[in-house]
Formats: C-alpha cells, sequence, structure tokens
C-alpha cells in the first residue's frame, strides 16, 4: 500500500547506514528482487506502476540522508523489458535511477539491448541466475557462459552475477518455503573444507581476468563459438570463448593482422589473453 512507501523508503535508508557502520558500503539497492514473481519466500508483487511510485520516495529519502547508494530498477526476467522501460520513460525517475536489472528464467538476453537502446546513458546489470542442485555441470557451464556471461557482455551488461556466493551442504540457510535446490558457487562442508560448483567455474571464467574497468571490444560469432572480448585496463586483450557444440572445433584468433590456430573440445570455453 502507498501509504508504507515513505516507511519502507526509512528500511533501505537504515539498512544502508547500518551496513555502513559495519564497514561495509553498499553500491546499489534494487526496490524488490522479482516484482513480478508472486511465488518467491518472502515475495511481494511490485507492478512498473507501484515502483515508480515508490523509487521517487526512494530518490527524495537517499537525498535527505545524503546515501549516494545507487537506485536500480526492475530485478527481473527478460520477457518483460516493458517494465524497466516505463520507469526510464518518467521524467522524474529518470535522473534517479541508475539503469534496470535483469534475470533470465524467462525472455532472451537481448532484451538488455532493448532496453539500452532506448535510454543508451543508463547501465544495464545482470543481477541472478541460479544453478540446480539436481542439473548437469557439463550444461549448466555451457548455458550459463553462452547466456549469463558472454550474452549479458555482448548486450551491454556492466556486470554478469551468478545466483549466490556460498551455502551449506543443506543449501542453507534460507527462509522458511526457500529454496531448497538453489547451489551457490561453493558449498561451506565444515569449518576448514569447501566445494567449488558450477557457477564458481562459469564466473571465474570472466572475474579471474576481466578485472573492474575494462571495456568490451568487438568480436565475431562464429558458427557455435560463441564468445566476448575486452580490453583491459592494463591493455591486456581477453576473450572469452564457450564451444557450443558437441564436438571439437578448431579456429582462427586473428588481431590486428596477426593471429594463431587453436582448438576447444565441445562444451569447453577457454579465456585466451594477449
Amino acid at each position: 500500500a502507498t501509504i508504507y512507501y515513505n516507511s519502507y523508503a526509512t528500511y533501505f535508508v537504515k539498512y544502508i547506514q547500518g551496513m555502513k557502520s559495519n564497514g561495509i558500503t553498499i553500491d546499489a539497492v534494487c526496490p524488490q528482487n522479482e516484482p513480478l514473481n508472486p511465488n518467491n519466500n518472502p515475495s511481494m508483487t511490485m507492478s512498473a506502476e507501484q515502483q515508480l511510485s515508490f523509487i521517487k520516495k526512494l530518490g527524495l529519502a537517499f537525498q535527505n540522508a545524503s546515501i549516494t547508494t545507487k537506485i536500480v530498477s526492475y530485478d527481473h526476467n527478460c520477457d518483460v523489458p516493458s517494465y524497466p522501460i516505463s520507469i526510464l520513460s518518467d521524467a522524474t525517475a529518470y535522473p534517479i535511477v541508475d539503469g534496470s536489472a535483469f534475470h533470465l528464467y524467462g525472455g532472451d538476453i537481448s532484451a538488455l539491448s532493448t532496453v539500452h537502446d532506448a535510454f543508451p546513458n543508463k547501465k544495464v546489470y545482470f543481477t541472478e541466475q541460479w544453478t540446480s542442485s539436481t542439473s548437469d555441470f557439463r550444461n549448466d557451464l555451457k548455458w550459463h557462459v553462452k547466456n549469463v556471461i558472454i550474452g549479458s557482455m555482448r548486450n551491454w551488461s556492466v556486470n554478469a552475477l551468478e545466483w549466490n556466493v556460498a551455502n551449506d551442504p543443506n543449501f542453507g540457510p534460507h527462509t522458511a518455503g526457500g529454496c531448497s535446490q538453489c547451489k551457490g558457487a561453493i558449498t561451506i562442508n565444515n569449518s576448514t573444507t569447501y566445494t567449488r560448483n558450477v557457477a564458481y567455474y562459469n564466473i571465474a571464467h570472466a572475474s579471474k581476468f576481466v578485472p573492474t574497468g575494462s571495456i568490451r571490444i568487438a568480436s565475431n560469432i562464429s558458427g557455435n563459438l560463441s564468445n566476448v572480448a575486452f580490453k583491459s585496463p592494463s591493455e591486456k586483450k581477453v576473450l572469452i570463448v564457450e564451444n557450443d557444440g558437441n564436438t571439437t572445433e578448431t579456429f582462427n584468433i586473428k588481431f590486428n593482422g596477426k593471429w594463431i590456430t587453436t582448438s576447444l573440445e565441445g562444451g569447453s570455453v577457454g579465456t585466451y589473453i594477449w
């Protein structure tokens, strides 16, 4: 209900201030995780009209408290780009909102470009994709690197996030009724051991080699070889390639008139640096 919007905005202010008092700076917040999903637990649906109204209250609350944390709208699937577009279309909300966030449980990753092209001065973020405790490592590696890493970056995203950093062997902690199959990047087995899961490797292909401040440079897609390229702040060139096929493929990497020939097995991912 709109009568609680000021109280909800105050909650965000207190949360950000509380985290700061513990030495943690919150860079950005979304008003609501998956606002069109009534089935999360806890959960709250929030229409685009409602979020627009709340963002105006939240922006004012941040301004009054001298909080510079970014406000990022939407934070849901790629099948309803009209939601973030409607918020950015509002003249009052536009300067308040840093950009729009997306998940990929519906729609196509190209929706990020749809929103970027409509508002090229606003960022797009990729903020969540889960891996299941029952799914297959090989298929998850292929799909996530192709879509979450390469796909989001080829469609203007400034980041790529999986579902969670870590959980325990029972996929906790979570709220009652929360996800009992969502697998973190790392499973904390006990006080001395941990296990790296597929999300760890999905992200590591980029995070280890594409530091903050890198910019995407052009690279062409060839057949099954999904890829994305970057120039790092230290002027290194980085190319992430995913072989989406089932057989080994030999290919050339050509840059400034020089090239090498290399190969990747089916379903494999390679990160190349020069």
